[in-house]
């Protein structure tokens, strides 16, 4: 019997093909990479590099500014917030969410404008914003005769009244919110609300998150001014959120990392530390494709809030000094001749070191609805406003006779009036003796010694009743060394718009005298305080700066951080006066507080302090709020002032007191005293406490 044929298998066969198809297919799966590689890798690099990373500063609270004894002046108070951060939605997507979020929270519609309204109108109406465009209209545009954007305005000036009063409250609500939206760059987040933001709110949004793409419940801060109106005007302002940058500065911060809708200090202390308040924001690196869509979020680095400010004013005694102020004016005002009297300024400085300790303005207004009279605060005309004096300035007038060799320590004239011919006469305010010497001058505050030193000063020779003659260059060697004590001339506190002060035009002979007595030129209360310390220190003009110290933020936000920057007392220029003149005029500005005959000595002789200083009476004309009432012919007034410090010997703090318009007619009130003493005792009682 035949064998049978054995059964060939075909399984190899059949696994070789399958190695062999796979082998085949990675080969081509590798020539093909390989062909990609080589021939589209640098396209594909570029791709790739087409990804945006867009690093986004989220915004910090500012620093603090706390008084010299580290109590707090300004401060950060936390609020809740709702923000939006645009990634790259579409208008119809963000449309989407304003809707729904307008359902959730109220929302304020007074910021919306018509324009607005127009351009919500044919958001929400294309169709008929459309047909406002007639077909010749459109050819317009495809033959490049006018643009989209005229094309736009023509659909916007053609909308009706009617039209836009179809819009309905809650309408006009989602455009409120929708605004918001749009209103900075995409990857930033924008505030929509942070003012009344009610907890229910901020719970019904933080529980709707994923519906609300963009949204995000957060806190916000806000400043807060712990004495209110005490030295708010020099503190200044912050813009509110909804101002963002001023229009006028855009360019300037946008250049240094700002962004349009970040607050920043708009004035004074707040403005002039911009840079230092505002702080670090944290840096966020949002990773976008080429189409917009967010692809990762990292934190480059964490922010931080603003450095803090220590200033050198005292704020017990600040709010003493202000007290003071308000008190004296209102009783003054029963006096007499007082309609005009409408505010009072008052400086303390250390001498040594132009740190301002104080510096107080108070002014009488009458509110225009009501007409309750209230005080203002008005620390803002301790430098932008200036006045005539009157004799505080006799001082510099003495020193400034030695430096030019008109008189010499010692010299003495008869206090007899000076006449110029066509001119009234000038004297003292009463006749003071045939035999006046500089100490004698200031002590009793002669006008006519000053006069004489003035002439001499200009070269002239004096006559009664003649024609003077005087250098024309006189005003000028007068001003220039006035100057040198910060009369006429910036003193450089850190502040913006410090005003010099007006210099009178004419040079006829007359104004000269009058320039000499603080009755020609105007000058700040901050000046009178450089001035009055200059002589008080003993020749050096010191910068006043109102920064003490600038202070590192801590985490902890209830405690003060290490010093980061001590701001060093600033010598201006020093005076090129011997030292015994210098001594002499401080003997003469001793007596006038000390001595029986001084003009201040009524006032200050009980003084344990050891007070020196001069003492001004200047008659000017009212430049004041009602000025417009009496046309061409302003009324004439009085203004008083008081320099001095103390002790005598070893001066720790100046002090200038200035009243503007403090009465009319021939009976003083002696506000400047008043107010000078209280002042200086409140200093010295502080101290002692």
């Amino acid at each position: 019997m035949e064998k049978k044929k054995k059964k060939k298998s075909h399984f190899p066969i059949r696994l070789n093909i399958l190695f062999f198809s796979v082998f085949l297919l990675f080969s081509i799966l590798i020539l093909r990479l390989g062909f990609v590689q080589i021939v589209y890798g640098d396209n594909f690099k570029r791709e790739l590099a087409r990804n945006d990373n867009i690093t986004i500063l989220q915004s910090v609270p500012r620093g603090k500014i706390l008084d010299r004894n580290l109590s707090m002046i300004v401060d950060n108070i936390p609020k809740s917030a709702i923000t939006y951060t645009n990634s790259g939605a579409s208008q119809k997507e963000m449309l989407a969410t304003a809707e729904k979020l307008a359902k959730l929270i109220d929302k304020k519609t007074d910021k919306v404008t018509e324009r607005d309204k127009k351009d919500y109108w044919i958001i929400k109406n294309p169709k008929l914003a459309d047909s406002k465009i007639t077909k010749k209209e459109k050819d317009l545009v495809v033959a490049k005769k006018i643009s989209e954007k005229d094309l736009y305005k023509l659909k916007l000036d053609r909308i009706t009244s009617d039209e836009l009063q179809q819009l309905t409250d809650e309408d006009i609500k989602v455009l409120a919110i929708y605004r918001e939206f749009t209103s900075g760059y995409m990857y930033t987040p924008q505030i929509v609300k942070n003012e009344d933001v009610k907890p229910e709110e901020l719970a019904v949004v933080s529980e709707n998150l994923q519906s609300l793409p963009g949204m995000e419940t957060t806190t916000d801060w806000d400043r807060s001014y712990v004495f209110d109106k005490t030295l708010k005007s020099v503190l200044g302002n912050v813009t509110r959120s909804e101002e963002g940058l001023p229009a006028e500065q855009l360019d300037y911060f946008l250049s240094r990392g700002y962004d349009r809708n970040d607050r920043i200090g708009k004035s004074y202390l707040e403005w002039q530390y911009e840079d230092v308040l505002h702080g670090y924001k944290s840096k966020v690196k949002n990773i976008t494709a080429k189409d917009g869509t967010l692809l990762d979020t990292q934190m480059v680095s964490n922010g931080q809030r603003g450095k803090d400010l220590v200033l050198s004013v005292n704020m017990n005694l600040q709010n003493s000094v202000e007290k003071i102020i308000e008190e004296e004016l209102l009783a003054a005002k029963s006096s007499p001749g007082t309609t005009l009297l409408d505010r009072a300024y008052v400086v303390l400085m250390d001498p040594h070191t132009g740190e301002v300790i104080t510096m107080a303005g108070k002014r009488i207004v009458k509110d225009p609805e009501t007409g309750k009279v209230e005080m203002q605060d008005d620390a803002l005309g301790t430098f932008t406003t200036s006045y005539n004096v009157g004799s505080a300035v006799k001082g510099a007038t003495i020193l400034t006779g030695y430096k030019t060799g008109a008189i010499t320590p010692g010299d003495s004239f008869d206090d007899q009036g000076i006449k110029i011919k066509g001119t009234q006469i000038k004297k003292s305010w009463t006749y003071l003796g045939p035999n006046v010497n500089d100490i004698e001058a200031l002590k009793r505050s002669s006008n006519v010694y000053m006069f004489h030193t003035a002439i001499k000063i200009g070269g002239g020779q004096y006559a009664y009743d003649q024609p003077l003659k005087l250098n024309p260059n006189s005003f000028e060697i007068i001003r220039n060394s006035f100057a040198s004590f910060g009369l006429g001339a910036r003193t450089g506190i850190d502040l913006p718009n410090e005003q010099v002060g007006f210099k009178g035009q004419s040079t006829m002979p007359g104004f000269l005298l009058d320039l000499v007595i603080g009755q020609y030129d105007t000058y700040s209360p901050m000046q009178l305080a450089q001035y009055i310390s200059t002589i008080a220190n003993g020749g050096y003009r010191m910068q006043p700066h109102l920064v003490k110290e600038i202070r590192e933020p801590l985490a902890d936000s209830s405690e003060i951080g290490p010093i980061f920057k001590q701001v060093q007392p600033n010598v201006l220029n020093t005076l090129d006066f011997k030292k015994e003149w210098l001594d002499r005029v401080q003997l003469g500005f001793k007596k006038v507080f000390q001595e029986s005959g001084g003009t201040a000595y009524n006032f200050f002789a009980d003084a344990t302090y050891s007070p020196a200083g001069k003492t001004g009476t200047a008659e000017a004309f009212y430049d004041g709020p009602d000025r417009p009432k009496y046309g061409k012919e302003p009324p004439p007034v009085m203004n008083l002032s008081l320099v001095g410090y103390a002790p005598s010997s070893n001066p720790e703090i100046a002090m200038a007191v200035l009243i503007p318009w403090a009465y009319q007619g021939e009976q003083t009130n002696n506000i400047n005293f008043k107010i000078g003493r209280r002042v200086l005792d409140t200093y010295f009682a502080s101290k002692t406490k």
